[in-house]
């Protein structure tokens, strides 16, 4: 990780290895099922792993994981949460009384919020931390990229037309700010059936790989919409599923070495 200015600093008992964001222009295109699907596929490849959830207002990696209990500190420091296969987790959602209760703060407080996830957190031996970022190109991704030491993002998206130019926002905004771009996933890019086994493009085909080759985004995933990634995502099973279609955004990643 390359050090500047503006990076907000470990915590003495913490060390982390490469940080990766996770970045959509807009919400629902399952940007944090991607985040957790990257960091489980990156810890069964022998990498300790953590994710990062910044988004701080809509937070749902702790339910993808199972993860009910709360964050435990001593007033020094705070431990995060770990998953069965061993990711360390961060989560407001891991500060609340109750999972459902309202985070109502204003943009400021919430991008501090997010440097102290990173400072005041003992993030433990990590190899590879991906942070799950809110929609858009706000408070948030500004201060993640202009205060922690960012190896890179990864965009995620879906098919439709509408996405595409927000996706290029986001695009816009990383390059802009001097941050690497490794990988494009679509998310829901296609249906497989189960009788004919044929790809059903329910949002229309693009060819995407053309389009993110222009912004020289060499890397791209498309991911099916699959029912069995809702079912152990709503049980908080996501650990269970399998998707060698991220195989490629996974080696991108893994060339940062350790």
């Amino acid at each position: 990780m390359q050090e500047n200015k503006f990076t907000a600093h470990l915590n003495k008992y913490s060390n982390v290895k490469h940080v990766i964001g996770v970045m959509s222009g807009k919400g629902g295109v399952g940007k944090s099922s991607i985040t957790a699907q990257l960091a489980t596929a990156l810890q069964k490849n022998g990498y300790r792993t953590a994710i990062l959830d910044a988004d701080m207002t809509g937070p749902s990696i702790p339910h993808l994981f199972g993860i009910k209990g709360k964050a435990r500190g001593n007033g020094e420091v705070i431990s995060p949460g770990v998953s069965d296969s061993g990711i360390q987790i961060m989560s407001t959602n891991m500060l609340l009384d109750k999972a459902t209760d309202s985070v109502i703060w204003r943009g400021s407080i919430i991008a501090n919020m997010v440097k102290q996830f990173w400072s005041d957190v003992v993030w433990k031996d990590v190899d590879y931390m991906l942070i799950d970022l809110p929609p858009g190109t706000g408070d948030v991704p500004l201060t993640v990229f202009q205060s922690l030491p960012i190896d890179g993002i990864v965009l995620v998206g879906t098919p439709q037309q509408l996405v595409e130019s927000i996706v290029k926002k986001s695009i816009h905004m990383a390059k802009r700010m001097n941050v690497n771009i490794l990988g494009y996933v679509e998310n829901m890019s296609y249906f497989v059936c189960d009788d004919c086994q044929k790809k059903h493009y329910i949002f229309g085909e693009h060819d995407t790989n053309e389009i993110m080759k222009t912004y020289d985004i060499a890397t791209v995933a498309r991911v099916p919409l699959d029912p069995k990634l809702r079912e152990l995502a709503d049980s908080g099973r996501i650990e269970e599923y399998e998707n060698d279609e991220l195989k490629d955004i996974v080696d991108k990643i893994k060339q940062l070495k350790i």
